[in-house]
């Protein structure tokens, strides 16, 4: 059975927003027949329940006032009644009492706080929102300023120290003042642990936050958070007045809207307990408040990481490249709410933007560029190796190519594929054969190879030709008189 909130909501998915009975039913967590009856329904209508007779009916009053005289046990009471005649069994009787016993509320003390004093912050969570293409929980951080109720709202989809830190250090920049003290709850951002009637233990980086800052630490007692019953207050208005019923958009946007919702409405109600509206008590409260400090705080959370062969370091399931020369290494890692930074050392040697998406690859394209040469500059000395080993006098030919200005890598490694071809003893000769024609190219190497490599036919004798006509040939003798006549002169 529903109540009439649950079918005005019903209702208003049906006919103002237009939703299906089965993404109604989805919404709301009921069955889709339910949701369907209720949209068919014209108005909403209690189930009458059938009273049936019960051997406890005689002695329902007697209860009652057994109840309102003191704090009865069940077996007490069952002891009572049937000693007046009551036949029935135990379980029906434990039923009844549970239902009619007197609520005793504890008595608690309204905290008055002066101007400037205190502020209260904590945690509230709402389901899930998108990041990218996974789904991640969604928290939202509350402080106010206890006098003035001023409030900071600012949702985060991690609860980690470095947010937590970020979360404080934003709601100081927004009232432009910080607080004398803040009070928590025994999260362990703020409180290690809480021995019960002892000091609590405080984290030591919240610590020296707190000192940094100027404020103090209050932290609530173990099962006690009505102690800070102003945050809580405020996070039951929030998840009322901005959660309910909000679709709530992309990630980046939300924290915009957050802010509008505090300047716009939050911060300029009339408050039911004080009668004002927080942005104007503000006034009266910021000259109580403490100054904000010249240097702000670094709020990393250092951890020690090391990095994969891959020269990755792994965060929330999502990997993060460091240059390839610290693959394998232990390296820290100091992480904020927005980036990360990499130290080896003191010396930092990546930042990333964070990723609150999962099981992404965040690659450096230097971090890549920076492996492919050192792969590239092995190959070379590799390349380089072979060249020096193939003859005593190829380091002689190496430094007489770079007096050529050259392309050295590009011979040496025409004259090493060589080797490969025709050998290393054949490879030698040609080379020293070069230094006897300063021949110093891989044109040149290759072209005494093949010169050597080419086969030959081997020479025949001699056959003349015996035709008779060819051997009676007569040869004048030459007229030398023409060398005996006196040159003319040019006119």
């Amino acid at each position: 059975m529903i109540d009439y909130e649950l079918y005005a909501r019903i209702k208003h998915y049906h006919e103002q927003k237009g939703l299906t009975p089965a993404q109604i039913a989805k919404e709301l967590q009921l069955d889709p027949r339910t949701v369907g009856k209720w949209l068919e329904a014209k108005q909403f209508h209690q189930r009458k329940s059938v009273t049936r007779p019960s051997k406890l009916d005689p002695f329902k009053d007697t209860i009652v006032r057994m109840l309102e005289e003191h704090p009865y046990t069940a077996v007490q009471v069952l002891r009572s009644i049937k000693e007046q005649g009551y036949t029935g069994g135990s379980s029906i009787l434990k039923e009844y009492i549970s239902k009619v016993r007197p609520k005793r509320s504890r008595a608690f003390l309204s905290l008055a706080f002066a101007p400037g004093e205190c502020a209260q912050v904590d945690w509230g969570n709402h389901g899930s929102i998108q990041v990218g293409d996974s789904r991640r929980n969604l928290s939202f951080f509350v402080m106010v300023l206890c006098y003035s109720r001023m409030m900071y709202l600012e949702f985060t989809v991690s609860q980690s120290m470095e947010h937590f830190l970020a979360c404080h250090q934003n709601a100081f920049d927004a009232f432009g003042a910080v607080p004398r003290k803040i009070m928590v709850d025994n999260l362990k951002c703020a409180v290690l642990k809480h021995p019960y009637g002892q000091k609590p233990v405080l984290n030591p980086k919240y610590l020296d936050f707190a000192k940094h800052w100027g404020f103090e630490i209050s932290a609530c007692g173990v099962r006690k958070p009505h102690e800070k019953g102003r945050v809580e207050n405020a996070i039951g208005y929030v998840k009322k007045n901005l959660l309910a019923g909000l679709e709530l958009p992309d990630y980046r946007a939300i924290n915009h809207y957050a802010r509008h919702w505090c300047r716009a409405t939050a911060n300029v109600r009339i408050h039911a307990q004080t009668g004002k509206k927080p942005v104007d008590m503000l006034e009266e409260e910021r000259e109580h408040l403490l100054p904000l400090p010249v240097n702000t705080y670094d709020i990393g959370v250092l951890t020690q990481v090391r990095a994969s062969s891959q020269f990755r370091i792994t965060l929330e399931s999502n990997r993060y490249s460091v240059p390839a020369r610290y693959a394998g290494k232990r390296l820290t890692l100091k992480t904020y709410p927005d980036r990360l930074c990499i130290y080896d050392g003191n010396n930092l040697v990546a930042r990333h933007v964070r990723s609150f998406d999962k099981k992404r690859d965040i690659e450096d394209p230097d971090h890549v560029q920076e492996f492919i040469v050192q792969r590239r500059a092995a190959r070379d000395q590799q390349l380089f190796s072979r060249f020096l080993a193939l003859s005593p006098r190829a380091k002689d030919y190496f430094f007489e190519l770079e007096k050529k200005h050259l392309n050295i890598k590009h011979h040496v490694q025409k004259i090493v594929a060589l080797s490969e071809i025709y050998g290393s003893e054949a490879v030698s000769r040609a080379m020293d054969d070069a230094f006897t024609y300063s021949a110093f190219s891989c044109e040149y190497v290759a072209n005494i190879l093949e010169q050597r490599a080419r086969t030959m036919p081997a020479p025949g004798a001699l056959h003349l030709t015996r035709r008779e006509d060819l051997l009676d040939i007569e040869v004048k003798d030459p007229d030398l008189s023409i060398y005996d006549k006196p040159k003319e002169k040019n006119p």
